[in-house]
């Protein structure tokens, strides 16, 4: 009963082999994205804009690091288990299932090979370098000739249980090199975490500023303090830092000058930030070491004229 069992399509089978399916293009396509997101921040293009870019990047690569961190082990997993039960059941290699997955499997890489390299192709058509083109396509070429290489040879019988388990372990070494590596380029949870309190105080500040500039508009002079700020009807109340729950410094330096004071825990002055007068707000204006720095503002009436105020009794 348990032979005739074995050598019929049972739902363990489907369920085990579509996993192992689902596992294996998640993995393949998040490390693919991830050795891109390497390539895009060591070959730099200069038409992008970096700092922004390098922002988006270092998203990427954690999305990817947390995928392959979870899909990974799922994928070994279902590879020795399917491994193990064809040892002990070998008539399961001529299952009609198996082979019909197999081929699914191939179908799907090639799909996804196919979409990558129409993109990468039009990114080149772009003008994007050719460096970086030709580095992505030998990405695309070295997981699509893995993959393939590997299940074709589990189709015609060729992979044996000592190259099953070279590619296994071939496999798990890059994957967490290149998992540590994204660990290293964008930053771990704890320094993630100290850089996001730093964004939030550079939010905080421009906010503060923003309020400051519309205050001077309103009533032609500066506030005496971010208590003035305060507005019962709009809501609004200056935010104070994320950490320490204290006051920002505020002080004038002149009729239409003044600074916001922060203490901060990075140093944002050797990032690559943007050159154009456009992004300059969001990025040079905002430079900061590390410590207490202070950001030194003048409101230029052009820029920001005065409000002019509507007769009595309109």
């Amino acid at each position: 009963m348990r032979h005739m069992e074995s050598t019929h399509n049972t739902p363990r089978d489907v369920f085990l082999y579509l996993l192992a399916i689902i596992a294996l293009v998640m993995t393949a396509t998040n490390l693919g994205a991830l050795l891109f997101q390497f390539i895009n921040i060591y070959v730099p293009d200069a038409l992008s804009n970096q700092y922004f870019y390098r922002e988006g990047a270092y998203g990427t690569i954690r999305w990817t690091v947390a995928t392959l961190i979870i899909v990974f082990p799922v994928l070994v997993w279902a590879w020795r288990f399917l491994r193990k039960d064809i040892a002990k059941f070998p008539e399961k290699k001529e299952l009609k299932i198996r082979k019909w997955l197999l081929y699914l499997t191939l179908f799907i890489a090639g799909v996804v090979v196919i979409g990558d390299l129409i993109a990468l192709i039009y990114n080149f058509l772009q003008g994007e370098l050719t460096v970086r083109f030709g580095l992505k396509i030998a990405v695309v070429l070295a997981i699509a000739g893995s993959i393939f290489w590997h299940y074709l040879g589990e189709l015609h019988g060729r992979a044996g249980r000592g190259a099953h388990r070279v590619f296994i372990w071939t496999v798990a070494v890059i994957v967490v090199a290149s998992v540590v590596t994204g660990f290293v380029v964008a930053g771990s949870p704890q320094s993630r975490r100290i850089a996001r309190f730093d964004e939030q105080r550079v939010m905080d500040l421009q906010s503060i500023q923003w309020q400051i500039v519309s205050f001077w508009q309103g009533k032609t002079r500066l506030p005496t303090s971010l208590g003035e700020l305060r507005n019962d009807i709009s809501g609004y109340v200056a935010p104070t830092d994320p950490v320490s729950g204290t006051a920002y410094e505020y002080r004038t330096t002149g009729g239409q000058s003044f600074q916001l004071c922060a203490q901060f825990q990075t140093d944002t002055s050797a990032e690559k930030v943007p050159k154009s007068t456009a992004s300059r707000e969001w990025g040079q204006n905002w430079i900061h070491p590390a410590g207490r720095f202070c950001f030194q503002r003048t409101i230029d009436p052009q820029l920001y004229p005065v409000r002019e105020k509507s007769p009595q009794g309109d």
